[in-house]
């Protein structure tokens, strides 16, 4: 992170021309939840050069704040704090709180940034990926679903994809969502109306590097403000309605170079009209696609998308705009080109999926992995998908073993994340399998509807 003191103090003087009087200092758990500390502005000199304590065990945290064990961040550590140190760049004057501004944050312990924070994870895989000379132009495409706060009513009834109607049920909601987005730095390009009751989307332009989670996760945490202020509740929870659609999050993304100047997936000259460095990159995501279809997809609610027929896929397979598939490629020349990762689910941590696509495509790049045929028609028809291609787990038991068993994402992302991330899934599959013997059918709703 880049701490020059004289950012913060481009920062300290935004402060005082916006009139902010609090900062809310701000983080992201492992599930996405965004856990904050509002300071009073006076004091944001100082903290931003000393840290801020902040209690650590929310790296461990469930939705709900229950602390599952064996993360290694709780009673592990005697439930410590960390020291939380602020990124400048992050910083935001939001328009719908009177008088307050954000900066995202990054967690240290006994002086070093902690592993296993999923800000970190992605910077040091961005890092990595610097190394080898090229850097990631990325997006979040995010659906979400909105319902009344008081009656849990959809926002829209019905099945109607894109229906003008439907976009504007609410046009004060809409309209304030499009005018204030931008003024946190999420630059709308869409807004629409998904399939589902209730269900909406807007996708913004990409950005470079960790700006882009950090853009997915100011987006996430800004929609369910602004939809609670006004009387609703956003809810990025992946399949809130069991018999409904459930809400995605592909993760759109393209490789360039190290000073992101020129795009690399386009070769004018290949048969496919993709580069080498793409092909290996998404042959690496393949290869990968089961182990780390848990991190882009990660709760029990997650999986449960990954069904024949839904526009989620159930393979690793590849095609050029093919909805069916897991990676859809887009061939639009050197800075049109780009790959939809359709693993992802809105309850993911937009921060672990960038991370989870890295690591699998620096696997492909450095060991030259080489791409399996794409699919033309239907990825869901066996007959069209190529032999032996592996499929996407639909439940937690069957993503953890694969995630398990996949040494090389483990050592990509570490031992310290590995073994935090994988107590929560235990965590997650104990809460199912208490539920079943209960017969609660509404404990997935209960643990992720009103904060993914």
């Amino acid at each position: 992170m880049d701490s020059n003191n004289a950012t913060f103090d481009k920062v300290s003087e935004q402060i005082a021309k916006d009139e902010v009087h609090y900062v809310r200092f701000e983080q992201t758990d492992t599930y996405g939840v965004a856990r904050s500390k509002t300071v009073p502005a006076v004091h944001f000199t100082e903290k931003v050069t000393g840290g801020l304590p902040f209690y650590l065990g929310h790296v461990g945290f469930d939705p709900q704040a229950n602390i599952p064990s064996g993360t290694g961040y709780n009673a592990e550590i005697g439930f410590a704090d960390g020291l939380m140190f602020a990124d400048p760049n992050t910083y935001v004057t939001l328009p719908w709180v009177e008088n307050t501004g954000r900066i995202l944050l990054e967690p240290k312990y006994e002086g070093k940034f902690v592993d296993a924070h999923p800000r970190v994870l992605a910077r040091k895989q961005l890092e990595r990926l610097k190394e080898l000379g090229f850097s990631l132009l990325s997006a979040h495409e995010h659906e979400f679903f909105v319902v009344d706060k008081e009656t849990l009513d959809p926002y829209t009834h019905g099945y109607n994809i894109r229906s003008t109607l439907r976009n504007y049920k609410d046009p004060a909601l809409v309209h304030q969502l499009l005018r204030d987005l931008p003024k946190v730095g999420v630059n709308v390009e869409v807004f629409e109306s998904e399939y589902g009751p209730g269900q909406l989307e807007i996708a913004y332009k990409p950005s470079f590097g960790i700006t882009s989670p950090d853009t997915a996760h100011t987006f996430r945490t800004s929609v369910k403000e602004i939809a609670q202020l006004r009387g609703y509740i956003a809810t990025f929870m992946s399949k809130p309605f069991p018999l409904s659609s459930g809400s995605s999050c592909h993760f759109n993304h393209s490789l360039w170079d190290a000073e992101g100047q020129k795009g690399m997936m386009h070769d004018e000259n290949s048969p496919n009209g993709l580069s080498q460095v793409a092909q290996h990159w998404i042959a690496g995501i393949l290869a990968h696609a089961p182990a780390i279809s848990l991190l882009m997809a990660p709760t029990v609610n997650c999986l449960k998308r990954f069904k024949p027929g839904t526009f989620a896929p159930c393979n690793a397979t590849w095609g050029f705009d093919n909805r069916s598939v897991a990676i859809r490629v887009k061939v639009g020349g050197e800075r049109g080109t780009y790959i939809e990762n359709r693993l992802g689910a809105a309850g993911g941590n937009p921060y672990i999926a960038v991370a989870a696509t890295v690591a699998a495509g620096i696997d492909g790049i450095q060991r030259q992995l080489q791409l399996p045929a794409p699919v033309n028609g239907n990825a869901y028809d066996p007959k069209n998908v190529p032999p032996k291609t592996a499929t996407i787990p639909d439940n937690m038991e069957a993503a953890l073993g694969y995630f398990t068993n996949d040494n090389i994402i483990r050592e990509a992302l570490g031992a310290d994340f590995c073994r935090c991330f994988g107590a929560l899934k235990l965590h997650e599959i104990k809460m199912e399998n208490e539920a079943k013997a209960k017969g609660d059918t509404d404990w997935e709703r209960n643990l992720f509807f009103e904060y993914l």
